[in-house]
């Protein structure tokens, strides 16, 4: 057996909707948008080194990933499908760890990973968990990232372990502070917002949950507004994202200025992750903090920064699940011994 499978590498895995967000020992953050279809690319490169779409094999399907027109990924079944596992093998192989043993921690939406009672949905944990497990080849000869091991955890509550455990030159340590005073964790993701409550290490299951709504209901809402102004039967997921992040369009060979179908959008998105923050926390008075992660902590930072007097937002706040899942996985998740 080589090194690589010996020595199984860790990775704190955010494989959301919209991105899939790898943190790894070594400090780095690897993000990859969560785009993919079904079948071959039907693609050639004339330039190998210039080549933006993976082709891989699971389940005996083919799917491709990377600079093409994805599937949508807000299904249900999402978090346990080709698709998925495809675009986390691509990610696993943006970071250089094909032919390597994986252990790796990944999220679901709290409302996805708890009954209302408090109590896990342990069918669905244990689809998730196994789901990234089987095995994903690349096509194009590359070694496979062999996931060998994967534990689940929900997505805000990997941003509470972040926040709790901190890594320094000097070692590992809680933070005793944080981990018995009452936090509020905000996650605004892709497809849903996940709040989670936690105080003296007890997730508060009434100021918990998920809302399902995040970026890509205000991507969908531009992408219809640029159909029905200019007409057009489709128009695609990248140029709908390039749209959103210059305030225009280029269409029939020019720039069309689109600002005002990106404000609208946001506004409907920013006005709908208001009203359920407020019902989940009402003022917050009681919370030592109220902590923004995720995606749209940095796309809405402007619009949220006032919410609340006692809200921060994380670090790099994409990242803090990953990390948070990776810190769980070093620190409080049982592995399996190698040997």
């Amino acid at each position: 057996m080589s090194d690589e499978q010996m020595n199984p590498i860790n990775v704190g895995l955010d494989d959301g909707y919209a991105y899939t967000k790898l943190a790894l020992p070594d400090g780095r953050l690897i993000a990859i948008p969560s785009r993919a279809r079904l079948g071959r690319a039907k693609v050639t490169w004339i330039d190998d080194a210039k080549q933006q779409i993976f082709e891989y094999e699971t389940d005996a399907q083919c799917f491709a990933v990377g600079e093409v027109d994805g599937e949508p990924t807000y299904f249900d079944a999402y978090p346990f499908s080709g698709l998925n596992r495809s675009i986390v093998q691509h990610a696993l192989q943006q970071a250089g760890l094909g032919g390597h043993s994986v252990h790796a921690v990944s999220g679901l939406p709290v409302s996805s990973f708890y009954l209302k009672d408090g109590s896990q949905r342990e069918e669905t944990l244990s689809k998730k968990r196994d789901s990234l497990k089987r095995a994903v080849q690349p096509i194009d000869g590359r070694l496979s990232a062999a996931i060998a091991f994967h534990d689940v955890i929900p997505e805000a509550l990997a941003a509470w372990y972040d926040h709790v455990i901190t890594e320094s030159d000097a070692g590992v340590q809680l933070e005793s502070e944080r981990l018995h005073a009452p936090v509020a964790v905000v996650d605004i993701g892709g497809r849903t917002t996940d709040y989670v409550v936690v105080t003296d290490q007890a997730v508060q299951h009434g100021s918990s949950g998920s809302l399902r709504c995040g970026l890509l209901d205000m991507k969908q809402e531009v992408t219809e507004g640029i159909r029905a102004r200019f007409d057009l039967e489709e128009v695609s997921e990248r140029v709908v994202e390039a749209a959103i992040q210059k305030g225009s369009v280029r269409l029939f060979g020019k720039d069309c200025d689109v600002s005002d179908l990106i404000k609208n959008a946001q506004l409907q998105l920013v006005e709908r992750l208001h009203a359920e923050t407020q019902r989940q926390l009402g003022r917050g008075a009681e919370l030592e903090r109220i902590l923004f992660v995720g995606g749209g902590a940095v796309a809405l930072a402007a619009q949220i920064r006032d919410w609340f007097p006692n809200q921060a937002v994380a670090e790099h706040p994409a990242f803090a699940n990953a990390r948070g899942m990776l810190k769980y996985l070093r620190y409080v998740c049982e592995t399996p011994r190698d040997g």
